[in-house]
């Protein structure tokens, strides 16, 4: 008798026995848009309730890079599937648009139950939190190709934004103000730098404040879009805060964003890794997000009320800088 798919490390009755215990938490995230499927591989989402004139779709997919190796020493994988949500929720909302629904990739070297539950908790929470549907995903056991414990986490997003409320950067002007507001941590960049800079111990030591899961802006901008004019949106991640600022001038020739670390606390988290590491300022700035993990460029007249509505929702902000012409 030959060897089966189960002897050669792919259980496939292990990964569909715990999607099914999952299946309660993930359908709490399903609205009336969400249309019962027949079972296949795929998911079937109506539109006509988005009642809108010329709407536009948004896409986004992103991965959670090395955190995972992190969270596998301090058996916190949760947050990891928070992660997965909100680096893609956060790009697509730079343009204004409303998350739609997200689905997620997991490839595992052998499945782990209880890794691979705490991983779509984390993901359905941040669907949940985001106000978008958890519809679909994949589940991929491949030893040989991911070792032991090893794992990865990619996630896929689609919104949608009337055409013409797209935040494209077009009304970006001189004298425009820069909010930023507060990340929650390193979010989920530059943790193959965090890793080489800091030892297993200081890994072991910080590894709370490293694995907090990436916050969601969603809902508070999108809150805030609907009273304040708003010029564009960053999401500061790959690049860090250098590059991620630049994008808010990215359409208009001669403008820059110039912004100052002096004007926001700067966590204590980013300055242990750079002591650790004895990584240049220009170094930390052009691979994380130092404490600000979305930047508002909007008129100075509605700077005040912009920190103030982040306030009302639990996330601190401050003016950063301003939008210049170049010299």
């Amino acid at each position: 008798m030959g060897i089966t798919y189960r002897q050669a490390g792919v259980d496939i009755r292990k990964a569909d026995d715990a999607l099914e215990r999952l299946k309660p938490l993930i359908r709490k995230t399903h609205g009336p848009e969400v249309l019962a499927d027949r079972g296949q591989f795929a998911a079937l989402y109506a539109l006509s309730s988005l009642r809108m004139r010329d709407p536009v779709l948004v896409s986004s997919t992103d991965g959670v890079g090395t955190k995972p190796r992190l969270a596998e020493t301090a058996a916190d994988h949760e947050a990891i599937g928070v992660d997965a949500v909100g680096m893609n929720v956060n790009d697509v909302l730079v343009y204004g648009a409303r998350p739609l629904f997200f689905l997620d990739y997991i490839a595992m070297g052998r499945l782990d139950r209880g890794v691979y539950a705490a991983l779509l908790r984390g993901i359905a929470k941040g669907c949940a939190e985001s106000g978008c549907a958890l519809i679909g995903g994949e589940t991929a056991e491949m030893p040989g190709v991911y070792q032991g414990s090893d794992y990865d986490v990619a996630g896929f997003c689609v919104a949608v934004v009337e055409r013409s409320k797209i935040l494209d950067g077009s009304a970006v002007r001189a004298g425009d103000a820069l909010v930023g507001l507060a990340s929650s941590g390193v979010h989920a960049n530059g943790f193959s730098l965090v890793r080489k800079a800091l030892g297993l111990a200081e890994l072991k030591r910080y590894k709370r404040q490293l694995l907090v899961p990436t916050r969601l802006y969603v809902k508070p901008i999108l809150s805030l879009l609907r009273r304040v004019p708003v010029s564009a949106l960053a999401h500061v991640t790959g690049g860090g805060i250098t590059r991620r600022a630049a994008s808010l001038v990215a359409r208009k020739p001669g403008l820059t964003a110039r912004w100052s670390p002096g004007n926001w606390p700067v966590p204590q988290i980013f300055q242990r890794i750079q002591r650790a590491g004895g990584i240049a300022d220009d170094d930390m700035y052009k691979t994380f997000n130092m404490g600000i993990g979305m930047i508002v460029a909007c008129r100075p007249s509605s700077a005040a009320t912009v920190i103030r509505s982040m306030a009302r929702a639990g996330i601190r902000a401050w003016t950063i800088g301003g939008i210049e012409r170049s010299r």
